[in-house]
């Protein structure tokens, strides 16, 4: 079926964070995008702990971070319990500090509804609000467009549909995609948001016994609300007791030694069964699919929500370009080779946190922060194996730093040659454009040539290089943090998603054309 003028460009179904954040990022590339949720009204319920440092980059880049920032609180110590009686505190974030290559030390603790509010706030400046009580039911692909069939009779056509509809996907059965793994039927965990009256704040408190456990997380910018997590309570057949207030009551009461009736308000009752599974596609034809549609884990290490904001910014610049006409749909190819490996990844390293955690949970002392190390802050993931990494560039790179094409772009402090100004690199790739950093005066003549036959796609910046747009690196943090030598001149692409996209030598011009004409031809001055 031919496309229609009035074919929406990107359909994305599902607006928790990552639906959201895909939305963001195409909207701010001037594509227009609808965003449909099945749910009559936006949920309140906390969930997710917040977003690691990885994903604080992301929502920097998306112009959020600051609300993030003051809206949630920094990760909480937590104290460990053993029949009633505090037995050890622990930090995981004790210690961690910002680097001028990686600003955010650790993630942010905010409740999930938070974070989504922010996010909804920032689409409605693009002009584009969530449409609620929208729920899709059937999905009809034809050569240039997709018919999505809503339950109350009407139908969406787009060109590119995203299911970032959660765990339980009806855009993945609709494609009729397995979602393969297992299920952990044993490993249950009751959840809700709850008040609580008596407990210190300013901790996460964690009661571990032999017959179960409770853990209850203050909820950001609320006077009593907690986030409660517990095993459940078992009847005769041994079959978990469904979640109740009065099952979460006996629950606190059992394993704090406290008064029951301390807990009072609980909402949003759930039932958390531990599901490793996901896909072997992320697209089929126009419809693709991100976050939990495409994967599901152990919540341990907390990378569940973060792994699905980083498949939507790794999808967003893809699909803007394809869907407005400005790149081949092959481009669309790369958001599977480089997200699918990162999912099973996850899978691999939430699955041995979990065991890991529930080894040291036997113990008195062990706890939560068990879950959490270096591999859970997401900075270390990148591409390098992405068809977009190419290979035998990397001459001015010092092996000893290790950087190469496909990694995570480091941040650095610099400032304006002109003005003076302070200018972080985060700063300059901030936006929907490539950034080409030409470091030493060899590059100049490179940097020209690209914002001259680019436009708006490239932003070109010197690092000591004499440009027009000039950075002056006193401290030398931005040569260091990319393995450039204080003589070496050197051009370094990095993709809309703040990855490495290239690395050549400054007079290796030739390398940067002939990747971004195979990305966006000449006609990206357009």
């Amino acid at each position: 079926m031919p496309a229609t003028a009035s074919a929406v460009p990107v359909l994305v179904v599902g607006s928790g964070p990552t639906g959201l954040t895909l939305a963001c990022d195409l909207a701010r590339r001037s594509v227009d995008v609808r965003i449909i949720d099945r749910s009559e009204e936006f949920p309140r319920s906390s969930r997710a702990k917040g977003p690691n440092p990885r994903s604080l980059e992301v929502l920097e880049d998306l112009g959020v971070v600051g609300r993030v920032l003051a809206e949630g609180s920094a990760p909480l110590p937590m104290r460990k319990y053993r029949d009633g009686v505090p037995v050890a505190d622990a930090d995981p974030s004790a210690g961690a500090h910002p680097t001028p290559d990686a600003p955010y030390a650790h993630g942010r603790l905010i409740a999930q509804w938070q974070l989504e509010e922010i996010l909804r706030a920032r689409l409605a400046e693009y002009g584009v609000h969530v449409e609620l009580g929208t729920e899709a039911v059937g999905l009809s692909q034809g050569p240039e467009s997709v018919t999505v069939a809503l339950a109350d009779g009407r139908s969406v056509e787009a060109r590119y549909v995203v299911g970032c509809d959660g765990g339980h996907s009806p855009v993945r059965k609709m494609l009729g995609l397995p979602f393969e793994g297992r299920t952990a039927e044993e490993q249950v965990m009751v959840c809700g948001d709850v008040e609580v009256e008596g407990l210190d704040r300013a901790l996460w408190h964690q009661w571990f016994d032999e017959d179960g456990a409770v853990m209850l997380c203050p909820i950001p910018g609320t006077r009593t609300g907690w986030w409660f997590q517990a095993g459940p309570e078992r009847d005769g057949t041994g079959a978990p007791v469904p979640p109740s207030p009065e099952s979460f009551r006996r629950l606190f009461a059992k394993h704090t030694r406290l008064p029951g009736d301390r807990l009072t308000g609980a909402t949003l009752l759930s039932t958390y069964r531990v599901n490793e599974r996901m896909v072997d596609r992320y697209r089929v034809g126009r419809v693709l699919l991100a976050g939990d549609a495409a994967h599901v884990h152990p919540i341990a290490g907390g990378l569940g929500m973060n792994t699905g904001i980083q498949d939507a910014f790794n999808l967003g610049w893809k699909l803007a370009r394809v869907a407005t006409g400005r790149a081949s749909s092959a481009l669309l190819d790369t958001y599977e080779e480089e997200r699918l490996p990162v999912a099973a990844w996850t899978l691999g390293v939430s699955s041995e946190r979990l065991r890991a955690t529930l080894e040291a949970i036997k113990r008195p002392g062990g706890g939560l922060d068990t879950a959490i190390t270096g591999q859970t802050t997401g900075l270390d993931r990148g591409y390098r194996w992405s068809s977009l990494s190419p290979t035998g560039t990397a001459d001015p790179v010092d092996p000893a730093v290790g950087l190469r094409a496909g990694d995570r772009a480091p941040d650095a402090p610099c400032r304006d040659t002109a003005t003076g100004e302070p200018v972080r690199l985060f700063e300059a790739f901030a936006g929907p454009h490539f950034t080409l950093l030409g470091f030493g005066p060899d590059a100049a003549d490179a940097l020209r040539r690209v914002e001259a036959e680019y436009g708006d796609t490239v932003r070109a910046y010197g690092v000591g290089a004499g440009a027009p747009r000039d950075l002056t690196d006193d401290a030398g943090h931005a040569r260091t943090a990319y393995g450039i030598g204080p003589d070496t001149g050197a051009l370094v692409l990095v993709r809309p998603d703040n990855h490495v996209g290239l690395l050549a030598p400054a007079t290796g011009i030739g390398a940067v054309v002939d990747y971004l004409d195979r990305l966006v031809g000449t006609a990206g001055a357009a």
